[in-house]
């Protein structure tokens, strides 16, 4: 059977999609898990900040890696709307909305982690400022990077869960794995939610991004390896 132009477009873009979903998986968990979670120290304000001065080359490849994950998610996106377009027009459009000011959210926020560095350089016109406060201070802003990272979560989470429906509906992936997925970017959105209206809820955030992990790996392996079963039927121009 001879495929259309828009049909090999899908199959392009869904293992274009699967690729991005395993590389921003690995380079935002070197990001967050490796450089941050050696060098951030919970409640020491000093101690991280002699982290970073002593590993500041360490704590710049960590920006740079935040930078290439929202820079492939930007991809991702495009590739998912591609994809997933003929199931959804609307919906679709919708979530890569959601998805785009997610990552100029995240963007934003590494402007905090540079802010940190500022604070942490030895300038001379930081002088004026004891070192215990500019350690205060980097670590604020640092706070104020994940409070960022937390915010983007939350559309993150709805954007997915708005993709992970039209996989649902069109049938290209399995649909138990279509249906982990809504479930799982809902949980994220409102753990991020609750974040923010119980700050304490915030240790427990971790095992709620763990069912979005296994979505994310597992539809990106899928993608890449077995590629989405295009069929007419599975469409829908509404």
């Amino acid at each position: 059977m001879t495929i259309t132009s828009p049909e090999a477009d899908q199959i392009r873009a869904a293992r274009l999609a699967g690729a991005m979903y395993l590389i921003t998986m690995g380079t935002g968990i070197f990001g967050q898990s490796f450089v941050r979670g050696s060098l951030l120290v919970r409640g020491d304000a000093t101690q991280t900040a002699l982290n970073i001065i002593e590993s500041e080359r360490l704590f710049r490849v960590g920006i740079a890696t935040d930078l290439i994950t929202f820079t492939g998610v930007v991809v991702l996106i495009w590739a998912l709307y591609v994809l997933l377009r003929p199931a959804g027009k609307n919906l679709a459009l919708l979530a890569v909305l959601f998805r785009l000011v997610e990552v100029a959210v995240h963007y934003v926020a590494v402007l905090f982690s540079l802010s940190a560095l500022v604070l942490l350089s030895g300038a001379d016109y930081l002088a004026p400022l004891g070192e215990d406060q500019l350690h205060a201070l980097a670590r604020v802003s640092l706070n104020t990077q994940g409070a960022g990272l937390n915010l983007g979560f939350v559309l993150l989470g709805l954007g997915s869960a708005a993709f992970a429906y039209l996989f649902l509906r069109s049938r290209y992936v399995p649909k138990i794995l279509a249906g982990w997925g809504v479930f799982a970017s809902l949980l994220l959105s409102a753990s991020a939610i609750a974040v923010i209206l119980f700050p304490a809820v915030g240790r427990f955030v971790l095992a709620a991004m763990v069912p979005m992990f296994i979505y994310e790996v597992t539809l990106g392996f899928w993608l890449l390896l077995k590629g989405a079963k295009i069929r007419p039927d599975s469409t829908s121009a509404a």
